[in-house]
């Protein structure tokens, strides 16, 4: 087989791969909220937990995969460590500016109230913080991981402690709570088997074409990795209830930085590329910070349609800033 139809394959078996990731932890997500409610579950408690962690699963699987192979020797370090980190920070990159300023632009407008800021907002701009110090010199260490877990751990304590119900829509609860747990299962094993086949597949390419495998993950997994939080853009918006989907966005980026990163870091470590901690991590902690101080200080605390086209454009001058600054990363 040639180069190219060689090429062609791989990439054809890797899109039906992240096709299977992402719609299996779609619909395992779906029937753990069934699950959640007909157990009566507290609503904040699912929240913080299969709404949270569940829109960030591919992500998840992905580096739990990874940190499998690297310390199996099936995967190799530098490669996989940069895909799924690459891949990681590129999720979190799609739904901070491109799904943010879509969700503005289809809502019109948006409150940042000052609890919003103190309960999440400011969360997520510690969160990025913290993985850029612990990433600052190159690799994530069992030390390193075990820190951001235990961030996480305060931030859900914290939040379950403070939070009232938000009043989400839940799924109705479940008929057959046994089949539907074996169905979760299935769903999730199915998952981690995608996840598998995905970076089998990415560093296969990777050796092919030569390509830094950060910018292979940011635009494989991390596009593919977004389409939960996609589907609740869309949900939110046709529901008119716009706030829910902002919360879940911005949970999300809190999510794969200390869990993802921190659970690799402490199954296996990690190496981690130039570009994550001199453009994608400072990048994105940037425009969060003045963000926030912009509606704030200049708009009364408001998001509108023109920071909704702000962030949009700022994807593509973070894309853009990543291919010329960093190529091969």
């Amino acid at each position: 087989m040639s180069v190219s139809g060689a090429l062609l394959t791989q990439v054809s078996v890797g899109a039906v791969a992240l096709y299977t990731l992402v719609t299996a932890a779609s619909r395992a997500i779906d029937r753990l909220l069934a699950l959640a409610e007909y157990y009566d579950i507290d609503e904040v408690l699912v929240g913080m937990t299969v709404l949270a962690l569940g829109t960030s699963l591919p992500e998840l699987s992905a580096h739990l995969v990874a940190s499998l192979g690297i310390l199996s020797g099936v995967l190799d370090y530098q490669v996989a460590s940069a895909v799924v980190i690459g891949g990681n920070t590129g999720s979190s990159t799609v739904q901070q500016f491109l799904l943010v300023g879509v969700l503005l632009i289809a809502c019109g407008s948006l409150p940042l109230t000052r609890t919003f800021v103190r309960r999440s907002y400011l969360p997520m701009l510690g969160a990025l913080l913290a993985t850029l110090l612990v990433a600052w010199d190159g690799s994530i260490s069992r030390l390193d991981g075990s820190v951001l877990l235990a961030l996480y751990l305060i931030y859900v304590l914290v939040s379950v402690s403070n939070r009232e119900p938000t009043g989400t829509i839940r799924e109705r609860p479940s008929e057959r709570p046994r089949r539907d747990a074996l169905v979760a299962t299935g769903l999730l094993v199915l998952v981690l088997l995608a996840a598998s086949l995905v970076l089998s597949v990415v560093g296969t390419v990777v050796d092919m074409l030569a390509l830094g495998g950060s910018t292979v993950g940011v635009v494989t997994i991390g596009v593919a990795a977004a389409l939960p939080e996609l589907t609740t853009v869309m949900d939110a918006v046709r529901r008119r209830a716009p706030n829910v989907a902002l919360g879940t966005l911005v949970g999300s980026n809190i999510v794969n930085p200390l869990v993802g990163i921190g659970l690799g870091g402490v199954v296996s470590t990690y190496y981690v590329p130039p570009v994550v901690v001199l453009w994608d991590l400072p990048f994105k902690l940037g425009v969060g910070g003045v963000l926030l101080g912009w509606v704030r200080f200049r708009r009364t605390g408001r998001l509108t349609r023109t920071e909704g086209g702000y962030l949009l454009g700022l994807y593509f001058v973070f894309i853009s800033g990543r291919l010329l600054l960093f190529p091969g990363q």
